[in-house]
């Protein structure tokens, strides 16, 4: 053996070295992924033709290997690193020759080409990327990131170290609509680090809390980092416990785990909310604490009034405290006791499908014992009783055609039962409500009149719905017996609406927060998968960049705005209305919403057609499409590069090799453990997209092929990521930070500022680890 090492090692130290030798070279990233796997072939190919890599494996002939299989081991977990004693073969890394490994490389590489890159089933939430590229550069471009700050600086200057509070905050709003870490930082940096300098913060302080919450990107959604690691870890955790479950004894996964090994990026989404917000918090916390105990080095700054009319305290904690927690809890309430509920009186055809067991009962010896040692007894148990009344009763319970008069029946059933309010309704007069209540907090001393009768409007609505709509009226009927109640509601909101437009915070601030609550709520709450959600967020971003660039030419933006409303009335149209006008017998009703909905989609279309015009016209929408191109070329040349590389790794053994190494050690948290140190280290020198297409794939299959919640796995993957974007000396974002600060600010400065920041987030990541439920309570709240 060649340095006395296996043959298999010295080929992943040849990949190595010709990987970050290719990285360093200046080459573009993408291109020296790809060279780095061509030239390392090249290499341990020659080596190995002259028989200088030389594999030793383990015998499978010799009888100690045949009584340690027969003894129950699983040919699958011996290994050289668990039993070093059994008798070894000496064997080339390529068995059957270099030729075939490269004849094999090639049709692997055409095949993954398809799957990943061109017609794959991940190639629908690749698209996402494109999508939210295009948002964040267009929400960048159009310097709405500059008003967040200068907003905010107005609102949290005044409290110590608010100047940095306010930093973070607008860092969290970036990063839930850009997602992109390296415009966040710049931004930031360009923006707010000359004036935090000019106000006496301490250049530490300053660019740390700069360069961390740029990166909150990294995690808080819509993370590209988590649409990219979701299309990976949805394959490795599906085919890893399949995998498991074979070795188990078990015919496939769903039997053996008792439920499908399915995870999508919609649920990562979902679970990296409130890791994303804890950091968030953490961040603001320490930039408090530090400016409480050294207030000379971040002090409060007045930054002038946000508000054009000031309010009193007691006004403050009624209209924007107490009024809307009392009308959010009386909502919650009336949902409770049952007034506020659905309506739906839709009534299947077909009966429902019995329930099974809890768990298959039906299996092997093997599979019924490691069963029992994954749910435990009681679960076992329990199972085996459900299925024995199950069976007692005549089996399972097919799905059957019902008659005419057990639908009737049914619909009757759920008429009666049905709630006098309907969750539409309330959910659409909690809304307009706060609505009204926020007009009156922000001007308590204008005319109230307005406001009042939109309340009047609203009580009158929830009265109609209860008294003269019941679950059988049409929606048409609906609409006719509320239209005067609506109406005077609208007039309200519109006087409330005019009111908050004159209110700087408001103004600058609710419009990015609508669309990150229209994006995030749709993916969060189950409605759509994320590339949808994308193209919503990328249409609302080229809207309201195309309104803001009308505002500064002093024209009118009223296209926009009723675009806007031309998508709510699409929706409430959709949501209210049958549309489907294919079928045999369409009613009048349904023809007329069908057309107003469909007018108002065209009237939509062209605002956003309009607003990419104005932004063409003024210069934006160019840049903004080919730094979209760029990127999104970027990302998925990366993935076809890191694809060869991780090729050549696998045609050698390497991947098979480090695999057995880490299955080695039978302690679970020991092997992730293992992983995400080697991830914070290569976090260093690789970008994430390297890490996540060219090292996640050769260890999720271990990573993934456990009992460790995938959602769990995947969030703390990317907190480890983000954690040594920041890291000195090779931090990503520290490079990106020091490109755009001044001269004034050294490199020390940017070191020591980031330091405490990295502990935060060492901090974060081992509350994650200790309280895994912050990561997995939304996704088992919500449904999916």
């Amino acid at each position: 053996m060649l340095f006395g090492l296996d043959g298999v090692e010295i080929g992943l130290i040849i990949v190595f070295f010709c990987l970050f030798g290719a990285i360093l070279s200046g080459f573009p990233v993408a291109f020296a992924i790809a060279g780095a796997g061509i030239i390392s072939f090249g290499i341990i190919a020659a080596l190995d033709s002259a028989g200088l890599l030389i594999h030793q494996a383990i015998d499978s002939s010799t009888q100690l290997y045949r009584d340690l299989v027969n003894s129950g081991v699983h040919p699958d977990t011996i290994s050289v690193f668990r039993y070093p004693d059994l008798p070894r073969i000496a064997e080339p890394v390529f068995v059957k020759g270099w030729e075939t490994a490269l004849d094999r490389n090639v049709s692997f590489i055409v095949n993954r080409m398809n799957e990943r890159v061109l017609a794959g089933q991940s190639i629908e939430t690749l698209l996402a990327v494109l999508m939210f590229v295009l948002m964040g550069i267009t929400l960048e471009r159009s310097k709405i990131a500059n008003d967040l700050l200068t907003t905010m600086a107005r609102v949290f200057g005044p409290l110590p170290g608010g100047l940095a509070v306010s930093i973070v905050v607008v860092g969290a709003f970036l990063a839930a609509s850009t997602g992109i870490v390296g415009a966040t930082v710049v931004t930031m940096g360009l923006l707010a680090l000359p004036t935090m300098l000019r106000n006496n913060y301490s250049p530490e302080l300053a660019t740390g809390v700069i360069a961390a919450s740029g990166t909150l990107g990294q995690i808080i959604p819509p993370s590209i980092v988590i649409v990219l690691l979701g299309t990976l870890a949805g394959d490795l955790y599906s085919a890893a416990q399949e995998s498991r479950a074979v070795a188990a004894g078990c015919t496939d996964a769903l039997t053996y785990l008792g439920e499908p090994a399915v995870v999508s990026v919609g649920t990562l989404f979902q679970a990296a909310l409130l890791p994303g917000i804890m950091l968030a918090l953490l961040y603001a916390l320490y930039a408090f604490g530090y400016a409480l105990m050294n207030p000379d080095k971040a002090p409060a700054v007045e930054m002038g009034a946000s508000n054009h009319e000031p309010i009193t305290r007691s006004e403050g904690l009624t209209w924007f405290i107490a009024v809307p927690a009392a009308l959010i809890g009386g909502v919650l309430l009336l949902g409770s006791a049952g007034i506020i509920g659905s309506q739906d009186i839709t009534v299947s055809s077909f009966s429902d499908i019995g329930e099974g067991a809890s768990l298959r009962t039906n299996v092997s010896e093997q599979c019924q014992g490691s069963m029992i040692e994954l749910h435990g007894q009681e679960a076992w148990d329990a199972a085996v009783a459900e299925q024995e009344a199950i069976d007692a009763s005549g089996g399972v319970t097919e799905s059957q055609r019902l008659t005419e008069e057990q639908i009737a029946e049914a619909r009757q059933a759920r008429v009666d039962a049905a709630a006098p309010i309907g969750t539409g309704v309330a959910v659409l007069a909690l809304l307009l409500g706060l609505t009204l209540v926020l007009g009156r907090g922000i001007a308590p001393s204008k005319d109230a009149k307005p406001l009042i009768v939109g309340a009047i409007g609203l009580l009158l609505v929830l009265l109609v719905d209860v008294i003269l709509v019941a679950p059988t009226t049409s929606s048409g009927a609906t609409f006719v017996l509320m239209a005067i109640p609506f109406a005077l509601t609208i007039y309200g909101c519109r006087e409330a609406a005019i009111r908050a437009t004159k209110n700087e915070l408001i103004r600058v601030v609710f419009p990015p927060l609508v669309l990150i609550i229209a994006v995030l709520g749709s993916i969060l709450g189950g409605i759509t998968n994320p590339t949808p959600a994308a193209a919503l967020g990328a249409g609302g971003a080229i809207m309201l960049a195309a309104y803001r660039k009308l505002q500064d030419e002093g024209r009118s933006g009223m296209v926009i705005i009723w675009s806007t409303f031309a998508i709510l009335i699409s929706i409430l149209v959709g949501v209210n209305f049958d549309l489907r006008i294919n079928q045999d017998q369409v009613s009048v009703e349904s023809w007329i919403a069908f057309i107003f909905a469909y007018c108002a989609y065209l009237y939509a279309l062209f605002g956003l057609l309009f607003g990419c015009w104005v932004l063409y016209a003024g210069g934006v929408l160019t840049p903004v499409v080919r730094e979209t191109a760029k990127v999104t070329s970027m990302v998925f040349t990366i993935l076809i590069g890191s694809q060869l590389l991780n090729l050549v790794v696998i045609s050698f053994g390497g991947e098979h090799y480090i695999q057995q190494f880490l299955k080695s050690f039978d302690n679970e948290f020991t092997v992730f453990l293992i992983v995400m140190l080697v991830l914070f280290i290569l976090g260093f020198v690789l970008d994430f997209l390297e890490i996540i297409y060219i090292v996640i794939p050769i260890v999720g299959p271990v990573i993934y092929g456990g009992s460790f919640d995938p959602k769990w796995v995947t969030i703390m993957v990317a907190v480890n990521l983000q954690t040594s974007f920041l890291t000195p000396p090779f931090g990503f974002a520290l490079f990106y930070l020091r490109g755009v600060a001044p001269k004034e600010v050294t490199t020390a400065h940017i070191y020591r500022g980031i330091l405490p920041f990295v502990i935060i987030q060492v901090v974060g990541l081992a509350i994650l680890w200790l309280f895994p439920g912050i990561v997995t309570i939304i996704p088992d709240l919500i449904p999916n």
